[in-house]
């Protein structure tokens, strides 16, 4: 590969943009709404080149680094400015309607979509948080359909090797919808849900690694993850039922003292997360 384009230039897109440049010889082009990070960008070299829309952009690899919402927008407005043949892939956190909707309007306009999903972050974003280390390490999901060619899975593989990503996973934007309800939307629930309780403000003194653990994620922008949990809702509204279930069992054999129970519901929990980490 020899010349990429990130589409907002967050916290994703600046850290996939920095990781690009530190770690191999390939062109970055980088647009963002605000052009002052444009230019801080173009400073810091975090990308060679700016695009301004006035023209064809001409590149083998267009990622379009902004929220579910905004991506399908920025493809319907700007579809038209891509070169024909180019590949294009998103970063959002949902699947389904975004790989529909995007593959739609590519094939529209002579262009290849694969749905991609880096599975790093922080708990806040911008480019001026971003890392160009954020993704080492990270796995990297993507969403191909009956209509993905070879080469764009290979593209995106040759991405995901160059910004240091450990996995790449392979599957079908349902299930990954399905599996990302529990892993990431599920946590931020429970994170918003916990530092709601009137003890937290007075938790100071009293708290350490556990607190820290379970309310990490509390602090997330409300904007994106409220679009996020409606793109998923049906998915997300299930792991929140298994959830409540699971709750009312502690709560139940602790207020009954039933000690055997309890013990059972910790043993199991406990003997599935050592298994987990195998």
């Amino acid at each position: 590969m020899k010349s990429i384009a990130i589409i907002g230039l967050g916290l994703i897109g600046g850290s996939m943009a920095k990781a690009v440049k530190s770690n191999s010889c390939i062109t970055v082009i980088g647009w963002n709404r605000n052009q002052s990070v444009l230019q801080t960008a173009l400073k810091d070299g975090a990308i060679d080149k700016a695009w301004d829309k006035k023209g064809k952009l001409y590149t083998e690899l267009v990622i379009i680094a902004l929220p579910p919402a905004a991506t399908l927008s920025f493809l319907e407005e700007n579809a038209h400015l891509i070169g024909e043949g180019v590949m294009v892939s998103d970063v959002c956190g949902v699947k389904t309607r975004i790989t529909a909707e995007c593959e739609k309007i590519c094939l529209e306009h002579g262009l290849e979509f694969i749905g991609g999903h880096p599975m790093a972050g922080k708990e806040r974003g911008g480019y001026f948080n971003t890392d160009r280390a954020l993704f080492e390490g990270a796995s990297y999901i993507i969403t191909p359909t009956e209509r993905t060619t070879q080469r764009a899975i290979m593209a995106m593989k040759e991405l995901a090797e160059v910004i240091k990503i450990r996995s790449i996973t392979v599957t079908e934007p349902e299930q990954h919808d399905k599996m990302i309800a529990f892993t990431s939307q599920l946590p931020h629930v429970l994170a918003g849900a916990y530092v709601k309780s009137p003890s937290c403000t007075s938790r100071k003194g009293f708290s350490a690694g556990s607190y820290m653990d379970v309310s990490r994620v509390a602090t997330a922008d409300e904007k994106l993850w409220t679009e996020l949990f409606l793109q998923n809702r049906e998915n997300l509204c299930n792991e929140i039922d298994i959830l409540i279930k699971n709750l009312v069992d502690y709560r139940d054999a602790i207020k009954s003292c039933d000690r055997q129970a309890l013990e059972a519901l910790i043993k199991q929990s406990s003997e599935i997360k050592k298994r987990d980490n195998l």
